[in-house]
């Protein structure tokens, strides 16, 4: 990078720093200042740290190498603002009525304590799965490439620098975060956010105009056949890798899966993960709750155009023969070394850099959060504040210890990054969605088929992800094979999601069901006139007409994609 970059990168950390030390100066009282920033967050914060904390360097890098790759197959997962509105819709009165820090802590005012104790184990283990091992491992591939550094020579040793940046900003993000909390977390997003934008629009605009613009990139990405074989060995076409919809045959993304299979993963995400829920349960009331998931929808309308579309851009210029890279991963940060002038460098590696450092700021206050309010204070619930607080700091470390040791694993399935993602994500999400989306919409869903639910979707999700890496590119004719590996992800995840649903209702059937005393306005209709009135006073008419907005857009991209 040139001077003026590093100018601009420095000036970004020092803003970083002022917003981090002036949270710090706002001493946290108790758990809830620490974990939720004492319930007083407005739209603003709330609807920037969603984004800030859905949009991590795994999108900078893995969305922008699934564009490289198989062009809008992905941009389903993108398209998932109306996903968020139902998260402020719908379950932000439900939340809020039931005074939760957590949603484990949800399932069990709805369920029972076993439900809790369950769920939060299946949300840390996603976290090292997934957003420790991605988002790490995503920072060391960028910035390794950007700061074209192989390795450094550290006592006498070559070490090489993926791990080294990696690992670096890991530790500097988590210094922070332990510090200043949930108040940390939301604040610096508000500077990283449009830092973020900014860097990214640089690289759209920039490489759409190397290449000659929209028309010419969509000429060639339309030009390019999807392909794949079928069982007699033909190569069949699916689709271009202009189009969002593929052919049943598709082995990646038929389109008889990746609709309800990307709103499956969609819904447990949005709408049921305490990694997103956490921003919203910090709002002041249900009215900054609501405004901040709309503007989160606002915002989440454009990551298809700032990370899946430069992908397809680095596509393009490799077409053409302007441009190459060494894998689709390293899309992204090869457009921002070959294409940006002096500056616009500094601004995209501090969107980089944002994107990391909130992505891995959220996750670390998620996750001491779950451990300690849903295990650490069940054992020692006379403890003082200050000691969970401490409890959560160290259970953070260990967290990120065990996502950084899944990297070789995951780097192993040989995924691109952003559908390894997705893939891992799809064994997760179908089982919490069905416990979810049952115990709101009806007081007959029993204790024991929630807990049930639970156990059998996370047993059948983690048992195709351990056989996945047993087999790895083995191909069996194997009975457990054919059953469990061989189907397609998405008609995996969308079996794994009814098989669950009907076992639930099953079980619900032949067990006893809840008080609907000790339910009351967790499920639908059960709401008191008092709790209804208060949902009704939190929106007005300008909440629906950009909520309407919102979904607009969304049917228009998938009428021009389709």
């Amino acid at each position: 990078m040139a001077t003026l970059d590093w100018i601009i990168l420095g000036l970004f950390c020092l803003a970083l720093i002022g917003i981090i030390l002036w949270t710090l100066r706002k001493k946290d009282k108790n758990t809830s200042d620490y974990f939720l920033a004492g319930r007083d967050a407005t739209w603003i914060a709330i609807g920037a740290s969603i984004f800030a904390s859905n949009i991590g360097s795994e999108h900078l890098v893995g969305l922008a190498g699934a564009g490289a790759e198989s062009g809008m197959a992905m941009a389903h997962w993108e398209m998932h603002g109306w996903l968020i509105l139902m998260l402020g819709w719908l379950f932000v009165p439900f939340y809020a009525r039931s005074g939760v820090f957590t949603m484990p802590e949800f399932l069990e005012k709805r369920y029972n304590a076993k439900s809790r104790s369950l769920l939060s184990i299946i949300s840390i283990v996603s976290y090292i799965l997934t957003k420790v091992a991605v988002t790490v491992y995503a920072g060391g591939v960028v910035f390794k490439d950007v700061f074209n550094i192989e390795y450094v020579t550290l006592f006498n040793q070559q070490i090489d620098f993926f791990w080294i940046s990696a690992i670096g900003l890991v530790v500097l993000t988590g210094i922070y975060t332990v510090f200043g909390g949930m108040k940390a977390v939301l604040y610096t997003s508000v500077l990283q956010t449009p830092i973020l934008l900014a860097g990214s629009i640089a690289i759209l605009v920039i490489g759409l105009s190397q290449l000659g613009g929209w028309a010419n990139m969509m000429e060639i990405v339309r030009a390019t056949d999807v392909t794949y074989m079928n069982d007699a060995g033909e190569m069949v076409r699916s689709s271009s890798m202009a189009n969002l919809m593929r052919s049943p045959g598709d082995p990646d993304f038929p389109w008889t899966g990746v609709i309800l299979g990307s709103a499956i993963i969609g819904f447990w995400y949005w709408c049921t993960d305490q990694f997103i829920v956490q921003r919203v349960l910090s709002g002041r009331d249900q009215t900054q709750a609501r405004r901040g998931t709309i503007f989160g929808a606002y915002l989440k309308l454009t990551p298809v155009f700032l990370f899946l579309i430069p992908g397809m851009i680095a596509f393009a210029l490799k077409q053409q023969g302007t441009m190459d890279f060494a894998n689709n991963d390293a899309a992204f940060s090869t457009l921002v070394k070959e294409l940006l002038p002096k500056g616009f460098t500094g601004i995209v590696v501090g969107g980089i850099l944002a994107a990391l450092m909130s992505s891995l700021a959220s996750l670390f206050n998620s996750s001491s959060m779950l451990f300690t309010v849903d295990f650490y204070q069940k054992f020692k619930p006379d403890a003082s504040e200050r000691h969970y607080v401490m409890v959560g700091r160290l259970a953070t470390v260990v967290i990120v210890v065990l996502g950084i040791l899944w990297i070789p694993v995951m780097k192993g399935l040989g995924k691109v990054l952003y559908e390894y993602l997705q893939d891992v994500q799809s064994l997760l999400a179908p089982g919490i969605a069905a416990v979810f989306l049952l115990g709101v919409i009806s007081k007959r869903t029993t204790p024991a088929a929630g807990f049930i639910g639970l156990v059998v979707g996370f047993t059948l999700g983690m048992l195709r992800l351990g056989l996945s890496i047993y087999f790895g590119d083995t191909v069996s004719d194997g009975y457990i094979y054919q059953l469990i590996v061989a189907p397609n992800w998405l008609h995996y995840e969308i079996a794994l999601f009814v098989i669950v649903i009907v076992l639930m209702i099953i079980v619900s059937f032949f067990t006893e069901r809840k008080d609907p005393a000790k339910i009351q306005g967790l499920y639908f209709g059960s709401a008191t006139a008092e709790q209804r009135a208060i949902t009704r006073a939190s929106w007005s008419k300008w909440d629906v007409v950009n909520s309407a907005i919102i979904i607009t857009i969304i049917i228009a991209f998938y009428i021009y994609f389709w």
